[in-house]
């Protein structure tokens, strides 16, 4: 059977983006065969052994295209190991446990439509540059300026290639 490994995301910003390319980045540089698309160009999983998704955390969940690629691939990914990882600037908040467990939580969902042989959770980077100007996202301004979020970028790298390192056995058995 092919080895191959697909790291495949959704992103607003390109925060995801980035950290799935580290994730296939480490992949790479330890032997295995790993391809990075973007979760709306995956039109077919069949040359992938393993499949890992990633998507942030919009409104408490993930994004709506993550979702649903989950539901249109569900039957062939029932037959794959899959890995899934969220990233959400909840996590980088103090407390940082308690809000691990509510961001478990929010990608309850998700773990529905695929069980996962492990799921990353990764903090993310704020950048209002990125962000458009909805009522959402100004409501979401009022919060980080009152301190409730903290901005800035808080993806941590070294958390980011350990988790990858640490799948290769878990998906490629």
């Amino acid at each position: 059977m092919n080895r191959k490994i697909l790291v495949t995301y959704a992103s607003r910003t390109g925060s995801t983006a980035q950290i799935a390319e580290a994730i296939c980045q480490t992949l790479i540089q330890n032997g295995e065969e790993a391809e990075l698309l973007p979760i709306e160009n995956v039109n077919d999983l069949s040359p992938y052994q393993a499949v890992i998704i990633g998507s942030p955390i919009r409104k408490s969940k993930w994004l709506p295209e993550a979702m649903q690629f989950l539901q249109n691939h569900g039957a062939e990914l029932t037959r794959k190991r899959v890995a899934t990882f969220t990233v959400c600037i909840t996590i980088a908040m103090s407390n940082t446990e308690r809000y691990q467990d509510a961001v478990r939580q929010w990608i309850a969902p998700a773990r529905v439509l695929v069980h996962p042989v492990s799921e990353g959770l990764f903090a993310g980077r704020l950048d209002f540059s990125k962000l458009p100007w909805t009522l959402d996202t100004l409501l979401f301004r009022a919060t980080v300026a009152l301190g409730v979020f903290p901005k800035g970028d808080h993806r941590d790298w070294n958390a980011v290639h350990a988790w990858a390192q640490d799948l290769q056995p878990l998906l490629l058995q």
